[in-house]
């Protein structure tokens, strides 16, 4: 399990960036619950965090893909393919992300790496 940060600097309705490869993802609904995903869409090369999350679903900023984050399936199109999901915890306050050991899904042209290392964490 990596540290991603306290649980109170992550507001509801916002996602979080692990600069680790690939990327993850880190959400915080409205409702209060917590889900990780692979950052990049499946469609094209383009930033999950940064989309719009309704709900337990994501829109991808670039071509509006659809997400559902418990189960990383498509909800709409242009998309195929869903996106990787992880395990996500919280402990003394501080949200923690368990990489999936299942292989990750990349848009058409897009190498990723098998295992999610760290580039940096800061849980402080």
């Amino acid at each position: 399990m990596m540290a991603v940060c306290p649980l109170v600097d992550l507001a509801r309705g916002e996602a979080r960036r692990l600069d680790v490869e690939p990327p993850i993802a880190v959400f915080h609904t409205e409702d209060g619950e917590l889900f990780a995903i692979d950052d990049t869409c499946t469609h094209q090369d383009a930033s999950l965090a940064d989309g719009w999350l309704e709900g337990c679903e994501v829109e991808c900023p670039l071509h509006a893909s659809k997400f559902d984050l418990r189960t990383g399936a498509v909800d709409a199109p242009p998309a195929k393919r869903p996106v990787r999901t992880h395990e996500v915890s919280v402990r003394d306050g501080v949200i923690f992300v368990g990489v999936s050991a299942d292989a990750p899904s990349a848009p058409a042209g897009v190498q990723v790496s098998t295992n999610a290392a760290p580039v940096s964490t800061d849980a402080t």
